[in-house]
């Protein structure tokens, strides 16, 4: 279960690598506030379609396309996203799907939003009041969450759009800098993107295709060269792609899979008719790829660990803090201090977080106590069975530990592919770091107790691997790990970030280019580190 049950939240990541890869890229270059340049750029686009093949190395694993049709007043964007994922030694499959209403002038009406694995659908409807209030409808395995509403400065948008505005409101140029507001879905939430343009080149793509009935595979033919931009997004870093003077996507390569323009025939039915997609080797398993060799196996606990970082640009990381100690490319994660299981507060009421976090001390932000999409605290029947499982205790340290015993003892550990959700976790009781994460983070903050979601890597059995736990507040934020059962929880989690989803996904930016040497374990120095 170490291997397979505890890291399975990178099934979870790849699922919204589209949305937050190809369509976060997409939307947001092309708000600008130039709206009248939209304007006459909505009236010049003309239907079409584009198809992509989804690339894992050199080895196609699914397929996308992009498709828009217009309208006297409005036009219809409808992307579409399908693969086999390697995970946990078998092939599962995820597709996702957003379809889209705009004004002529590019301004977001209706739109919806799916994400299909073999754990439960999601969906997320919206729909734009007047450019002053997005409604949002998120439905999860057939339950409705009540809508929210969010308010607006102005028009927002939505997945692969972007590079049509871009392209089509004015010649794009290397250096140019936009900032948008943009649906975020894997937030769900509106929020500001910063994009730069920072190069130009040409492609080369191919406009048809035919069959060669010797290899029973289709070829592109019909060699076209094309101008291309590259568009980044300046907040993260981890966000790039190439749009052509059509405003289309050429290629992008997002969170270890690169989508490619092909002919349909080249990107779907050549990986449809290939049954080796569904063959599952070490080298290719997302669960090991994601492990880094390291040099020394450990099966004890940890308390103090030592480790040189290279390979990666370590910048955008929540690698220093709390019990963590980042200095240059070496990362200290130090015994945990004596008073830092001492809350010295008490908990009170339910959603009321005035008394939180102890007399004279500096509040915490309030949104560690409070709902998100995924993480319902404020549903009842989750509220009282972490009251139930409190049993009338209000010291913090006592109530953190209490949750996480349950949460260990109750949930099956298994491999889940799926965004998880603390309510889902509830009602199934079976999941991977990620659902036990989920649902620890809901209970604590049900009773009071501010919690939020931290991840990055577990040292395991001599490896590191993507690993999901929680944090609570006491005297400090301290992490705890309902999925090993560790509380508090030891050295030997290396905190990457500190979020949900639209965190973690940058954690893939590791996959593949992370070397990691051990330099010291609980005061010990071992031999001489291998580099991978």
């Amino acid at each position: 279960m170490i291997r397979k049950g505890k890291r399975a939240m990178v099934g979870a990541l790849i699922i919204v690598a589209w949305l937050a890869g190809l369509a976060l890229l997409i939307r947001r270059e092309y708000f600008r506030p130039q709206y009248e340049k939209l304007a006459e750029a909505g009236m010049r686009i003309t239907p079409g379609v584009v198809y992509y093949g989804v690339m894992q190395g050199d080895k196609q694993v699914g397929f996308a396309s992009s498709t828009i049709d217009t309208a006297q007043t409005s036009l219809t964007v409808a992307d579409y996203f399908v693969a086999d994922i390697p995970v946990g030694g078998k092939s599962r499959r995820a597709s996702a799907r957003s379809n889209a209403t705009l004004s002529r002038a590019l301004h977001v009406k209706t739109f919806d939003i799916s994400i299909e694995s073999e754990g439960a659908p999601i969906k997320a409807t919206g729909n734009v009041e007047g450019d002053s209030v997005l409604v949002l409808q998120l439905t999860s395995n057939g339950s409705r969450a009540a809508p929210q509403r969010f308010p607006l400065t102005g028009p927002v948008l939505l997945p692969t759009l972007v590079p049509l505005a871009l392209a089509l409101g004015e010649s794009p140029a290397v250096g140019r800098h936009y900032t948008l507001p943009v649906f975020d879905p894997t937030t769900m939430t509106p929020k500001e993107v910063g994009l730069d343009i920072r190069a130009e080149t040409t492609f080369v793509v191919n406009d048809s295709s035919a069959y060669d009935s010797t290899t029973k595979l289709w070829h592109g033919i019909q060699p076209d060269t094309i101008k291309a931009w590259n568009v980044a997004a300046s907040t993260s870093g981890a966000i790039g792609g190439w749009i052509d003077e059509q405003g289309r996507l050429v290629t992008t390569s997002q969170l270890g899979f690169t989508l490619k323009r092909m002919p349909y025939e080249v990107a779907f039915e050549n990986w449809r008719n290939d049954s080796t997609h569904l063959a599952v080797s070490d080298d290719r398993d997302i669960l090991e790829t994601t492990a880094i060799a390291a040099n020394k196996r450990m099966d004890h606990r940890i308390e103090m660990l030592k480790v040189r970082l290279s390979g990666v640009d370590l910048s955008g990381f929540d690698l220093d803090g709390q019990r963590q100690h980042l200095n240059g490319d070496t990362l200290t994660i130090e015994p945990l201090p004596t008073n830092a299981m001492n809350a010295g507060w008490e908990m009170s009421a339910r959603n009321d977080p005035s008394w939180c976090c102890g007399r004279g001390k500096s509040r915490i932000d309030e949104k560690f106590l409070k709902p998100e999409p995924r993480i319902q605290s404020n549903d009842d029947d989750l509220f009282l069975l972490a009251y139930k499982v409190q049993h009338f205790q209000h010291e913090p340290t006592i109530v953190a530990e209490e949750l996480n015993r349950w949460v260990h003892d109750s949930i099956a550990r298994r491999v889940t592919f799926g965004v998880p959700s603390a309510l889902e976790v509830l009602k199934n009781r079976v999941g991977d770091c990620n659902e036990h994460t989920q649902l620890y983070v809901a209970m604590a903050r049900a009773v009071g107790l501010p919690a939020r979601v931290a991840a990055g890597l577990a040292y395991v059995d001599g490896k590191f691997y993507y690993h999901a736990w929680p944090e609570v507040f006491l005297s400090e934020w301290v992490a705890v790990d309902p999925t090993f059962g560790q509380f508090p929880a030891d050295a030997a989690h290396l905190r990457f970030t500190i979020g949900g989803l639209e965190r973690q996904t940058s954690l893939l930016r590791l996959m593949g280019n992370l070397k990691i040497d051990v330099l010291e374990v609980n005061g010990a120095h071992p031999p001489v580190a291998r580099r991978q």
